[in-house]
């Protein structure tokens, strides 16, 4: 079964072989089809920017499944933002260490004392047929005070999670791997492709628990 990821990103397309590890599926990216463009990710939500992509790849590759995958970080205090737009914080070209200087100072002035934070992973499948699914991971925390640790990326030195004590750049990462919201959000895309797969009449993964 071919699966057609929307991406033009060889790391995504690497991590995702891993994480879909098992498997009998043929994991391409958008570079393999007929067009390199990608969609304008225009959607009021993670799912529909999900579902944008992966209809776009769908209609590139109608023959074969699609797959797509949007993420971000939402705090409570800030009514949901970066949300959707956590890559373009404080300019799409602006690193990472300035967009969380601005998520600071916004939470500095916010109204609400609430640090409660969650990291959000939707990702949207699309069959041959036209039929849709998405799921949703999250990893639930706050946003610490100050960057910790080296281990993660984005947002992760300034995530805390407070029963870990921990931020999730402080995280071993193959423990990360376990409890991150991509982690949980793979996990049910693994059970759905598991049930298309049955119903396809090819062997399911032996990690299959529908």
């Amino acid at each position: 079964m071919r699966l057609i990821l929307a991406t033009h990103n060889e790391g995504k397309l690497r991590e995702y072989r891993a994480l879909l590890a098992g498997l009998p599926l043929e994991l391409f990216s958008l570079a393999d089809c007929a067009s390199a463009a990608m969609p304008a990710e225009d959607g009021t939500s993670f799912a529909e920017n999900a579902l944008l992509k992966a209809r776009h790849a769908h209609r590139l590759c109608p023959d074969d499944w699609a797959m797509a995958d949007d993420s971000g970080l939402v705090v409570d205090a800030l009514d949901g933002r970066p949300g959707i737009h956590s890559s373009r914080y404080a300019g799409e070209l602006s690193s990472y260490e300035v967009k969380i200087g601005q998520l600071q100072a916004e939470l500095a002035a916010a109204s609400s004392p609430s640090r409660a934070a969650r990291f959000v992973c939707v990702i949207a499948l699309i069959a041959p047929d036209g039929r849709e699914w998405t799921v949703e991971g999250r990893l639930v925390g706050e946003i610490g005070h100050s960057p910790r640790g080296s281990e993660g990326f984005g947002y992760d030195p300034i995530f805390w999670l407070p029963r870990i004590g921990m931020t999730a750049a402080e995280l071993d990462p193959v423990y990360k791997n376990r409890i991150s919201h991509r982690a949980k959000a793979n996990r049910k895309i693994r059970q759905l492709l598991n049930q298309m797969l049955d119903e396809n009449g090819l062997p399911q993964s032996p990690d299959s628990v529908l």
